[in-house]
């Protein structure tokens, strides 16, 4: 999906390529379509832009309280000081310049009934809402968590802790422990701990060599890239991988973590990674199943299986065998986008699959990768291929960059 071109994924559409030109205006009488976009991420800012560029006759807005898109892939790289959080942060005038309108305020709530979603003391009216809301975290299933949030940085969420946790690590003293844990499945950007490791894992040999990271894993095993990571973190005997270890408990004045297992854990320096579920607003909504946790989807329109013309897409949904994954929740958005603005205009959406690339750093300079393909049968995505790189290498990271640069651009740009 990543690898289309936008005049390609146009035309596969079924809008016509003509949807490039944004001088489009409304038939006379006919009602402005109007397609409210919940959060400003990799899935909804995506989502925004596709829509003008499909029908440019509709109005969207995109409800985003931040001011900067702040890029969650690559972050792991500030964590170990090899990249800058500056770099990963973009600005939003390139959707201004397609005629979104961006708000940057909260979505309250929304009242499917009558199709609005109310901003402070507003409201936004909808034909088609389309949300992509993120995560949000189950503190309490950590005992002591809650209480500690100030304290203890996930920095799954990039910004500025981020940036917190990169300066913790830097200031450990050599010899010192750092303790990360690995939630259980699922959460955002499954490789993502372990891309994580690998770089905590670079950083302590290269710059504090007597030092260690020890890593709880709530699952069994490493849950992707097994294979490519667990070669990794044999390069690194600072690694100590302990699976089937899930952080129950954290005592932040003993500086221990305890695990199911009645383990206790010393650390100087520790990384929570809480259980994840879908974003507040989305469960208010009432657009979670009967997990209470994640948002079930049609897997051809990303339409809500408990609401109508609300659409999820991005880290939120669930049941589809994709991955949390930053190009998966922009390959949903245009999927969705292009659905939204067929059933506006009283068309079937086309059947098109998503598709998934991941890289992951495991040094300052190397990096590994995986690549995931799909089709639709019978109305549900269903993987027919993965390739897995061979192993780390300097050409997959110099890749990534290359990859980065043009995502952002089809995100933002």
């Amino acid at each position: 999906m990543n690898r289309w071109t936008r005049r390609q994924f146009l035309k596969a559409s079924g809008l016509g390529v003509a949807a490039l030109s944004a001088t489009r205006a409304p038939v006379f009488g006919q009602a402005r379509r109007r397609v409210v976009v919940i959060g400003g991420g990799w899935g909804g800012a995506t989502a925004a832009k596709y829509v003008r560029l499909l029908d440019p006759a509709s109005s969207v807005t995109l409800l985003e309280p931040n001011k900067e898109f702040i890029s969650c892939p690559f972050s792991n790289l500030v964590v170990a000081g090899v990249e800058s959080l500056k770099n990963l942060t973009l600005n939003y005038n390139g959707l201004k310049r397609h005629g979104v309108k961006i708000r940057h305020e909260l979505a309250a709530a929304i009242d499917p009934g009558k199709k609005q979603v109310r901003v402070d003391k507003d409201f936004l009216e909808y034909d088609r809402l389309i949300l992509s809301p993120g995560i949000d975290f189950l503190w309490e299933q950590i005992d002591g968590l809650a209480n500690a949030k100030d304290k203890i940085f996930h920095a799954w969420k990039a910004g500025p802790q981020t940036v917190q946790l990169a300066r913790q690590l830097q200031s450990i003293v050599d010899g010192g422990v750092v303790v990360m844990s690995v939630p259980p499945v699922a959460y955002r950007c499954p490789p993502g701990p372990y891309e994580r490791a690998s770089m905590i894992g670079w950083y302590l040999k290269t710059k504090k060599p007597k030092s260690k990271l020890i890593v709880l894993d709530a699952n069994k095993d490493i849950v992707s890239k097994a294979g490519l990571f667990k070669a990794v973190f044999k390069d690194y005997s600072n690694i100590d991988y302990r699976p089937s270890q899930k952080v129950e408990k954290i005592d932040i004045g003993a500086k221990e973590v305890t695990t199911d297992t009645g383990d206790k854990v010393k650390y100087d320096v520790v990384n929570i990674i809480p259980p994840q579920r879908a974003a507040a607003i989305a469960v208010d909504a009432d657009l979670v199943g009967g997990d209470k946790r994640w948002c079930e989807v049609d897997h051809v329109t990303y339409e809500s299986v408990k609401q109508k013309n609300i659409h999820v897409v991005g880290d939120a949904t669930i049941g589809l065998p994709v991955p949390k994954s930053g190009n998966v929740a922009n390959a949903m958005a245009k999927i969705c986008a292009t659905a939204v603005v067929n059933l506006l205009n009283g068309k079937e959406p086309p059947v098109i699959a998503p598709g998934n690339t991941c890289y992951s750093w495991v040094s300052d300079k190397e990096a590994i990768a995986v690549v995931n393909s799909y089709r639709i049968d019978n109305g549900k995505v269903v993987q027919i291929e993965q390739t897995l790189t061979p192993g780390k290498s300097t050409a997959t990271a110099d890749n990534s960059l290359a990859w980065r640069t043009s995502i952002w651009n089809d995100i933002l740009g």
